[in-house]
């Protein structure tokens, strides 16, 4: 299991390092202060919850975890993600990826992790915040010929920690600070997300986010593909027919996807498949055996093993273990 190596200066955008290389004290006494009022903006927004809350700001969401539990397992869409106060893990395939106030996290695809809030408590909880990427919008910026230039990328993984500068943010406060001012969010915010879009695609690794809009890049059509395992996952798997749809050879393919991806098309289809299971299982929709076929597997041997290798009990134990979590967090 290999651990994300975050960046540091390089991470930053060229702004800041300049900055940083020839004015030392200021930016990090302006970004201690900063961090300051986005832990305060973060804890009066979330006051009385726990789990996420949805802002005024489309796609803005912001969170606070105090009993953080276990791991859990879901799919992480394209999106911008900050820490205030606690720290995160994220397991990809067999990468793990650390955040904390000092990083933020970015995903370009949809993407099946397993997170787990890592530090958090009742008197410290975890505060954070996901602002949710369009493509639409990525496209559009960099079809903008006055944006600088970038250099060139071939397809690499669709998510990616970098080191939290002040321009970023700055940017972020700006659209946080919108869900005190409801009647503003219509003609401000749009403004603010472009600007915090410009930020990601001019920083160290924003070539990664570029090629998601690129159209006919290599990490475009592992997008596509992402997309066709996404709408038909309880179907037999066929590399060809998808290489075919995304105008890719077999073995570039896999190739690419597992650049993305940190895993094969087979073991993207396989987290999806179980994780629709168990979500099934937990809401009471369908048992085990009902569950596996819906998700299109034929031996109910199989599934067990496969489901107990990624969530760490077999079907029938892990749900009740769940169950008996539920229960008692409602009692206590």
């Amino acid at each position: 299991m290999a651990l994300n190596d975050t960046p540091g200066l390089a991470g930053k955008d060229t702004h800041e390092q300049h900055r940083d290389a020839h004015h030392t004290g200021a930016p990090d006494a302006a970004l201690d202060q900063a961090r300051l009022d986005l832990v305060a903006l973060l804890d009066r927004f979330t006051a009385g919850c726990e789990g996420s809350v949805e802002t005024p700001v489309p796609g803005l969401f912001l969170h606070r975890i105090m009993n953080p539990g276990g791991p859990k397992h879901g799919i992480q869409t394209p999106a911008l993600a900050l820490i205030a106060q606690g720290s995160k893990r994220l397991m990809v395939g067999d990468e793990v990826y650390v955040y904390d106030p000092m990083h933020y996290l970015v995903s370009s695809v949809d993407l099946p992790v397993c997170g787990q809030v890592s530090v958090a408590s009742e008197s410290e909880p975890y505060l954070g915040m996901r602002l949710d990427l369009d493509v639409d919008e990525i496209t559009s910026l960099i079809q903008d010929e006055k944006l600088p230039p970038a250099t060139q990328a071939d397809a690499s993984r669709g998510l990616y920690v970098n080191r939290l500068g002040n321009s970023m943010l700055d940017a972020v406060l700006r659209l946080l600070r919108l869900v005190d001012a409801p009647e503003d969010v219509a003609i401000l915010a749009p403004l603010v997300k472009r600007e915090i879009l410009y930020r990601l695609l001019m920083n160290g690794s924003g070539a990664r986010l570029r090629q998601i809009a690129l159209q006919d890049s290599q990490t475009q059509r592992i997008a596509k593909a992402i997309q066709l395992l996404r709408q038909h996952f309880d179907q037999p798997l066929r590399v060809e027919d998808i290489a075919r749809d995304v105008h890719m050879s077999v073995s570039s393919l896999h190739h690419h996807f597992k650049a993305v991806t940190a895993m094969s098309p087979l073991q993207y289809q396989k987290q999806l498949r179980l994780q629709e299971a168990r979500r099934l299982m937990l809401l009471d929709i369908a048992d085990a055996a009902t569950a596996a076929h819906r998700v299109g597997y034929e031996s109910a041997s199989q599934f067990s093993r496969e489901y107990s290798r990624l969530f760490g009990a077999p079907p029938l134990r892990d749900t009740r273990r769940w169950r008996d979590a539920t229960a008692a967090a409602a009692g206590a």
